[in-house]
């Protein structure tokens, strides 16, 4: 499934990298805040978007309107989180409002505030990376008498939701050996069990040339004879989430106006049917369509998009983000475009598992203009669209680096002493200093245009064959892919890296960070939940666990009572990676479930819990918040008289809390209970 690739700065390549700035060096020393908050393990940045001056007056409008379709699907994404997060965000933003006397002179509302700004992080009340409940900081006691003192109603059902650790503690459960739907508190099943859906997925799957998605804009529950039926996601009708889906609708029509062209503008109007009627047909049309338009320069993502929000990975959380190309920074992406037939044909993977012949595959830079729904406040930092493989097979996808947001998290990364604390010598941080931030942004390439493109499925198998474990196997594919190559020698030919020397740079940072530095995101006595971290955790675990015995490639050391990572070997270590990459393909290709649950079982989910705790204890000191996410600019059109734009204005001041609240009273259509 795709395709995204998160990048929180505190573990990511970019920290103590030199980078180009994005910016110009003069307008890269303006006075330009880049972070906005700071609460528990989280920080709130904020983004430039250079270039938009240099849009059209047409293209501004056109990242107004698909701007405004994107925040209008906010509610969305936090009802299928769970259905009881929409009642409990507008309690605690009617409270905060409201801001009764006696209750904010309490330590207590300082804590009411943080959790707060963590539900608004996380789209609810489940952590957004590691998937477990957060609990208050202050007692059910105080909050009900807080919302008594200020006349704030509240349904009684969320207090055991939002207090008790044993209700709904985690969003998506993946945990082998339970009932995944069953003890998943997400909103995509009511009163099914994970047999019954699967037995239903399975009974309604298409099994044609150009199958449908079943199951990807739609809600499985029992009607009142326990018959299991669906509620499909759309505008007209009956349709789950219409009230919010007939707002996108509203803007994507006001969008069309703008289009750039009539490639563009048939993407826009597929789009408007599908959100209409839900027919998953004029989806598929929809997606071929867009995978096609590469002559626009604005380009958007937007509706029901992945799946990892879903314990059986098949219906797609909301998502949009809006964006448009970076001319001279595309000129990379297009060359790895060009050559993935040579990497294809290259790969260490199986001959019977390599695509004869890689068709359409796109990659660009781009400046991301606003990030929505599943893309919002954290955010990916490359994206691989559509996720159908035959559409991937047959029609090509779309790969795209991000690279304002990169921009950002390095600019608020300088100096945080990481790499002086985890790194083994001046060697790996000398490594790190010259090539980390050009070989991060080639990672992302890699793994984005060319890994998630790369080999296919044999017949008849189906992408929901590795169930849980599909998301964590197609990520580790991806990355493995990126890391065999970026040593190749063809970068060097292509100009894509300088030297022979640069792949080391990430070589070192993926297995310190997929072996011991993303640990620090886990909270003690926990294991490793969400797919990235455990395609991470993989990699790194199978490399140091099939390292040679006497002279090993790699391996954990302990220097002054501190765990380190050492290379060895470089050129062994790339072979590791191939011979993994062989593995995991061959999973994926023949949907290998059992071999999927031996690699992920293995190497992706356990805790050394000494080494946590050393990790931990180490990483503290540094105050480094382990995640970050964003704010949006805010985009204020100018009007004549016949109301058509004639300008968008772009303003950076709006904070984190102002905008949540806004966002709240200016998009939020749905009801508490959907």
């Amino acid at each position: 499934m795709k395709k995204v690739v998160f990048l929180f700065v505190a573990l990511a390549t970019l920290m103590g990298c030199s980078r180009k700035p994005a910016q110009p060096e003069a307008e890269a020393e303006e006075d330009f805040e880049y972070m906005v908050d700071r609460f528990y393990d989280l920080a709130i940045l904020r983004y430039r978007v250079p270039d938009f001056e240099s849009l059209t007056v047409e293209q501004k409008a056109l990242v107004y309107y698909l701007s405004e379709a994107a925040l209008w699907g906010r509610d969305i994404l936090y009802d299928q989180n769970g259905a009881y997060n929409l009642r409990i965000r507008r309690t605690l933003e009617a409270l905060y409002s409201r801001k009764p006397e006696a209750a904010s002179q309490t330590s207590e509302w300082e804590a009411f505030e943080r959790y707060l700004k963590r539900v608004w992080f996380s789209n609810g009340i489940h952590h957004h990376y590691a998937e477990d409940k957060f609990l208050p900081e202050f007692s059910q006691e105080w909050f009900v008498e807080a919302c008594r003192e200020a006349g704030v109603e509240y349904d009684e059902a969320i207090l055991p939701v939002m207090f008790d650790p044993a209700v709904m503690p985690k969003k998506v459960c993946q945990d082998a050996g339970k009932d995944l739907v069953l003890n998943s508190a997400c909103n995509y099943y009511e009163g099914v069990t994970q047999a019954e859906a699967e037995a239903w997925y399975a009974a309604h799957r298409d099994t044609s040339d150009e199958p449908l998605w079943i199951g990807l804009n739609s809600k499985l529950v029992k009607d009142g004879n326990g018959n299991i039926v669906e509620r499909v996601f759309k505008a007209e009708g009956d349709g789950l989430y219409r009230e919010a889906l007939q707002h996108v609708v509203e803007n994507l029509e006001k969008a069309k106006a703008y289009a750039e062209n009539d490639k563009q503008r048939k993407v826009i109007e597929l789009l408007i049917e599908y959100n209409k009627t839900g027919n998953l047909k004029t989806f598929n049309d929809y997606a071929i369509a867009w995978v096609q338009d590469l002559d626009s320069r604005v380009d958007f993502i937007n509706g029901f998009t992945e799946v990892y929000g879903d314990p059986l990975g098949i219906t797609g959380a909301w998502e949009s983000m809006v964006n448009f190309k970076n001319v001279a920074a595309t000129e990379r992406t297009r060359i790895l475009s060009a050559n993935a037939q040579w990497f294809e044909d290259n790969s260490p993977t199986d001959k019977r598992y390599k695509k004869p012949e890689c068709r359409g595959i796109s990659a660009k830079v781009i400046t991301a203009a606003v990030l929505a729904g599943d893309c919002y406040p954290a955010t990916p930092i490359g994206i691989n669209l559509p996720n159908a493989n035959w559409i991937r097979k047959n029609y090509g996808s779309k790969s795209v680096t991000i690279e304002n947001l990169t921009e950002a998290y390095y600019q608020a990364s300088q100096g945080d002493g990481f790499n002086e604390e985890f790194m083994l010598s001046d060697t790996e941080r000398e490594l790190a200093k010259k090539y980390g931030g050009l070989m991060s942004d080639v990672h992302v390439d890699l793994h984005e245009c060319l890994g998630h493109g790369s080999g296919q499925l044999l017949p008849g198998v189906s992408k929901d064959n590795l169930k849980e474990h599909g998301s964590t196997l197609e990520e580790a594919r991806a990355d493995l892919f990126s890391l065999y190559y970026m040593a190749d020698a063809k970068l060097v030919e292509l100009g894509i890296v300088p030297d022979e020397e640069a792949y080391k740079s990430q070589y070192y940072q993926q297995l310190m960070n997929g072996a011991m530095t993303q640990l620090v995101r886990v909270e003690p006595g926990k294991n490793i939940e969400e797919s990235h971290m455990r395609d991470r955790a993989l990699i790194a675990n199978w490399v140091l666990a099939h390292a040679d015995s006497v002279s090993p490639e790699a391996e954990i050391i302990v220097e002054n009572n501190k765990h380190y990572l050492r290379i060895n070997d470089y050129e062994g270590v790339r072979r590791l990676f191939g011979e993994l990459l062989a593995i995991v393909q061959e999973v994926v290709s023949t949907g290998d479930y059992a071999r999927a649950c031996e690699l992920v079982e293995t190497y992706a989910v356990k805790v050394d819990r000494d080494l946590h705790r050393e990790l931990l204890a180490r990483y503290q000191p540094l105050g480094i918040a382990p995640y970050k996410g964003f704010v949006n600019p805010v985009y204020k059109p100018q009007f004549d008289e016949n109301g058509r734009i004639t300008d968008v204005l772009i303003d950076y001041t709006e904070g984190y809390v102002e905008q949540h609240l806004r966002y709240s009273r200016d998009y939020s259509p749905l009801p508490d209970v959907n």
